[in-house]
């Protein structure tokens, strides 16, 4: 019945965020508006929507003490390969941290959003493959 549609990034400047964007992580324009632009990504559904703001605001949560999540990720099947083109196009990352199978690193936008990058192993529950075959079922 429901399903994620978008996601809304907040953006200091929309232009050059687009352009970021667009290189960084091959998002395709579907429009644009006033104060904002709405993108899909090739695999998948959800769209993406970039949204200008004054100031930067917080794309995380805290969980405790320092400690940070990001609201959403971006799940790749080569995660060695997107870490290589991010920081071949100069994008801020973290390096690649492996718990239990499940690789991830962060990366930073131009207002310094942190956005994740996961690479689930094949035997999660949370794997794509396995979510779909609980979707079937259901």
């Amino acid at each position: 019945m429901f399903k994620i549609g978008g996601i809304f990034i907040p953006v200091t400047n929309v232009e050059k965020s687009a352009e970021w964007y667009e290189k960084n992580l091959g998002v395709k324009k579907i429009d644009s508006w006033e104060d904002g632009v709405g993108y899909y990504l090739p695999i998948g559904s959800t769209q993406l929507a970039l949204v200008k703001v004054d100031s930067p605001q917080p794309t995380e949560f805290s969980i405790k003490g320092n400690q940070k999540n990001s609201y959403y990720n971006f799940v790749v099947d080569d995660i060695e390969n997107a870490l290589k083109h991010l920081k071949h196009n100069g994008v801020v990352t973290t390096e690649i941290e492996d718990i239990g199978g499940m690789k991830f690193f962060d990366f930073f936008d131009l207002d310094g959003n942190p956005f994740s990058v996961v690479n689930e192993v094949e035997s999660s529950p949370f794997h794509s493959d396995n979510v779909k075959k609980m979707q079937v079922g259901s």
